[in-house]
């Protein structure tokens, strides 16, 4: 018996779906594409800056372009005076090119190139410096304005992170920015922290505060700390979340392929969004008396942080065309006119667990089918969806399947035109009262 792992329900996408517009939309651009819902941006980019108010807490919204390429959510952002986290040139350039100003930006990654350094700074920008070196690079760059930095902290917890500075490090970073005199400003500190847990998140943002005071003692300015993203998206109920971890096993895939449940992302939170920054501003950092809003408060220290699939949650979704139906004993297998390339969660040996929902053309009255979706290529990996699906009935060639709430990170962090296969293009849909009105994203 399949296992069945709906989205949340969602009255937008429903109408959207009934309108027939998908199918139109499948046949203009012949094949795959996906859409996005950039009203849904603009919603939890606010839901984001209320928490922040309702705390108390002055504070900055970054949206880290990584988790989606689309340039319409880079256009949202700039007009709602949003910044940008950015890791590359040509993400600086995105950025800036769809009107965010260059003091909104903040630059991260390890290792940066000297080229993206030189017109980070020229910009404005506030760069998160990873290492020593870095530093240094930084500070013989001669621009005639000073270099915004932040010192990225290296989590004592997480002894596999390769990001960050340790103990020496940044105290050594702490006295070049002080000697630097008028060339750098120190404005605070940031950590890359992986996982989803509160509790850790609210530990080292309290930690960082107390550098921002230490560092104050030495003349930098240190009023700021970055807690990066790691807020999670609720895809899916808890009571289907929960019976899908307790009874999952190889029998639910094709060809009997086993997963660890610890390698799947999350998709039911309790607590996720913009409530899980109420979450960590109300926690109480390890060793203090006050919650991490008050700290903020008390230390007059900002609070930026950086997500990415939390404001793209339910901001699009990807479509495909089923152009073959196989079966085998007990189930069939889909082929879609895309590749796994298109929903990056396979290729990390997991799986997109919000099951796909099917838009048939004309009535069906042939019952369950169960089956998992393979894509176009020639390689057996090459599966959007390992599971076995339990559809509603038979799917027929030419029918659709959509895959809900996909435009954090599973849209294009892998994408490939493998076998010259296109891109699946991405469409902006924007509601007209009742009507959706579409256009291609630049």
């Amino acid at each position: 018996m399949a296992l069945t792992l709906p989205a949340h329900p969602d009255p937008l996408t429903d109408r959207i779906h009934d309108s027939g517009l998908l199918q139109e939309l499948a046949h203009g651009l012949g094949g795959a594409f996906h859409y996005l819902l950039p009203g849904r941006f603009d919603a939890n980019l606010a839901a984001f800056r209320r928490a922040l108010t309702e705390a108390g807490v002055e504070g900055r919204v970054y949206y880290a372009k990584k988790a989606n390429k689309a340039s319409v959510f880079m256009d949202r952002c700039a007009a709602a005076g949003g910044g940008a986290d950015v890791a590359s040139l040509g993400e600086l350039r995105d950025a800036l090119g769809q009107g965010v100003r260059g003091e909104d930006l903040v630059v991260t990654g390890p290792a940066k190139a000297v080229e993206l350094l030189r017109v980070a700074v020229r910009q404005g920008a506030l760069l998160a410096v990873d290492a020593l070196d870095e530093l240094d690079r930084l500070l013989t760059l001669g621009d005639e304005r000073p270099v915004r930095v932040l010192l990225r902290r290296y989590p004592p917890d997480q002894p596999r992170s390769r990001f960050g500075l340790d103990d020496a490090q940044v105290q050594e970073a702490l006295e070049r920015c002080a000697a630097a005199g008028d060339r750098v400003r120190m404005e605070g500190f940031s950590f890359h922290l992986s996982g989803y847990d509160v509790q850790p998140r609210a530990d080292l943002a309290g930690e960082l505060v107390e550098l921002c005071l230490q560092a104050r003692t030495l003349g930098l300015q240190a009023d700021r700390i970055s807690i990066g993203g790691g807020f999670p998206v609720d895809y899916v109920a808890a009571d289907a979340w929960d019976t899908f971890l307790a009874e999952q096993e190889p029998g639910h895939y094709h060809g009997r392929k086993s997963f660890a449940a610890a390698d799947f992302y999350p998709y039911h939170s309790p607590v996720a969004g913009a409530d899980a920054l109420r979450a960590i501003l109300a926690a109480r950092p390890a060793g203090s008396a006050a919650s991490l809003a008050e700290r903020l408060r008390q230390a007059g220290v900002m609070l930026l942080l950086e997500p990415g699939r939390a404001l793209l949650d339910r901001a699009g979704s990807s479509v495909f065309r089923i152009q073959g139906v196989k079966d085998r004993t007990g189930y069939g297998i889909l082929t879609v006119d895309g590749t796994s390339l298109s929903l990056s969660e396979q290729w990390f040996d997991s799986e997109y667990l919000p099951e796909p929902v099917l838009l048939p053309q004309g009535d069906r009255e042939n019952g369950p089918y169960e089956a998992c979706v393979g894509g176009a290529s020639c390689l057996d990996s090459d599966l959007l969806t390992w599971r076995r699906i339990r559809f509603p009935a038979r799917p027929r060639v030419g029918d659709l399947l959509v895959y809900p709430n996909t435009a954090g990170y599973q849209m294009d962090s892998n994408e490939s035109p493998f076998h010259e296969l296109p891109l699946p293009p991405k469409v902006v849909i924007d509601q007209d009262g009742d009507r959706p009105r579409w256009r291609l994203d630049r």
